[in-house]
């Protein structure tokens, strides 16, 4: 069956919906890293244009990320209705922002995910899009293929250590 990056880090074991929503609900799992070390990672259903006026699982949604000390905000690099990715970023941090500045400050690690989905020539100017769009380093990973799975767990470390 589909798995989901948290499946692939984690014991977890998330219900898996249709898109846009990869999972059906919030879930938990703790992944272990080298050195004794382990994080609780939330997997949250897909964020939509219009989730602060509660579209999609809306508020229920938001008030999850809320509790979170690091977003890790995944974009599909070949979304599955011909959107923008950059554009899909671009949506869902308008809509972290019109729900709260609090929010949408949070420390964020901004993944292009399913890189193994599209070509090396088209991923070149996707991840170059998304990268413009997002204004900070930007890591591309395939939890299919492994690609930037060690290295995205590092950098969910680093990034919530000196917030704990």
């Amino acid at each position: 069956g589909k798995s989901t990056l948290l499946s692939r880090l984690s014991n977890a074991r998330p219900k898996i919906g249709a898109y846009p929503f990869t999972t059906l609900g919030p879930n938990l799992g703790v992944v272990q890293l080298p050195g004794e070390r382990s994080l609780v990672l939330a997997d949250l259903p897909g964020l939509i244009a219009g989730a602060a006026d509660g579209s999609g699982l809306g508020h229920a949604f938001l008030r999850h990320v809320e509790r979170t000390r690091v977003l890790v905000h995944l974009v599909e690099v070949l979304p599955g209705d011909g959107s923008d990715p950059a554009e899909n970023f671009r949506t869902i941090q308008a809509e972290l922002a019109r729900y709260s500045r609090q929010l949408a400050s949070k420390p964020q690690i901004v993944v292009a995910s399913k890189v193994d989905l599209i070509s090396e020539d088209q991923r070149a100017s996707v991840l170059a899009a998304l990268q413009a769009a997002a204004g900070s380093k930007l890591l591309a990973i395939s939890a299919a293929t492994g690609t930037g799975l060690k290295t995205l767990l590092e950098r969910s470390w680093q990034a919530v250590e000196p917030a704990r």
